[in-house]
């Protein structure tokens, strides 16, 4: 395979990556491998999983975790259709030749991504409850290719900041009690009841608050659960098309009474005309839109209410958007950068 083949093989894994960049790095943690420890490329199962730890050792450096894709959908890294053997042959000899000039490469592609996600998350602390709009900061997204990838957890996030804080401001409560006509067998079960329920024969009711969680990981295919709340609600954010498979998936592999779908506006006909086609209405208790989002978020943050919302909503927001993209800490960057000895590609091929 030719140098411009293997080049644009790896593009197009880098244009498809997330902002988090594992495949790209571990690509690069190959190539860096192989340039200073010989480590072969001969058989792709002698280095598969073990560029998989290479990568995790550098992910955390950066970004502060590591991939929790399925095994599967790892592996597709050395697939026909992104890099197989022959491409990373090609690369491995002009990055060995060129003193690791497609490590570096990776690297400040990695960097120019950070960079477009650190502007799109500016608007959200650069802006007060008066003057932030929901759709203008869902546009910084959209507006960059490379952050694309990435706009199911930024819908993920919105959703959660303004759901939990609206229901922790409402005080719900939750109450969690039995039968009275089963205290027999709640003492029977005692030690279950205080363990798993928090209940006993002396307290056989519980009252807690209404809370809504983060499961925290959506796989490749964007067929997990997004959210879960502790009154029986499961939330699925949709910000792709659905097909009938997803919409199957969504409801099959959801253990909850009630599912809540949060998608475009364009998507909510075809939605529910697919859901009403495989039989699972019934099992939908909402389909929430980019529309409501918007008014809600518009009456959070400058309604009547706003002064006990606003605030603690883009607190929240800020706070999550931390914890799910850490932005590389910048003496970090540069130290691995100074180390490994990269600088921005001058090489005409691999200059950015």
């Amino acid at each position: 395979m030719s140098i411009l083949e293997a080049k644009t093989a790896l593009d197009k894994v880098i244009t498809k990556s997330r902002v988090h960049f594992y495949k790209p790095i571990q690509i690069a943690e190959i190539l860096f491998h192989h340039r200073v420890n010989n480590a072969p490329l001969d058989d792709v199962l002698s280095y598969k999983n073990t560029s998989k730890a290479w990568r995790d050792e550098v992910t955390l450096k950066l970004v502060g975790r590591v991939s929790t894709s399925s095994a599967r959908y790892q592996d597709d890294l050395f697939n026909a259709n992104a890099v197989p053997p022959e491409a990373l042959g090609a690369l491995a000899a002009e990055n060995k030749r060129k003193h690791g000039i497609v490590e570096a490469y990776i690297y400040q592609r990695f960097s120019d991504r950070f960079s477009q996600m650190s502007e799109a998350l500016d608007y959200c602390s650069a802006n007060t409850r008066h003057d932030f709009d929901i759709l203008t900061f869902i546009q910084h997204f959209y507006k960059q290719a490379g952050l694309k990838r990435s706009i199911d957890k930024i819908y993920e996030i919105i959703v959660y900041s303004l759901f939990s804080v609206i229901i922790e401001s409402l005080e719900t409560k939750i109450t969690l009690s039995i039968n009275p006509k089963k205290m027999g067998l709640l003492e029977e079960f005692s030690d279950f009841a205080t363990m798993i329920m928090g209940i006993s024969v002396a307290n056989p009711v519980t009252i807690m608050p209404a809370r809504i969680f983060r499961i925290g990981v959506t796989n490749a295919a964007d067929r997990g659960l997004d959210m879960i709340a502790n009154f029986g609600m499961a939330i699925q954010i949709k910000h792709l098309s659905l097909t009938e498979e997803l919409a199957e998936n969504i409801v099959t592999s959801v253990m909850a009474d009630r599912i809540v779908i949060v998608c475009k506006e364009g998507e909510k006909n075809i939605i529910l005309s697919l859901l009403n086609q495989i039989g699972w209405k019934s099992r939908i208790q909402s389909i929430i839109t980019e529309n409501d989002l918007q008014t809600w978020y518009q009456k959070a943050l400058r309604g009547s209410y706003s002064d006990i919302l606003g605030d603690t909503i883009l607190s929240r927001l800020a706070e999550q958007i931390q914890l799910e993209f850490p932005s590389t800490v910048p003496d970090a960057f540069n130290r691995f950068l100074r180390e490994r000895g990269y600088k921005p590609p001058q090489d005409n091929f691999w200059k950015i």
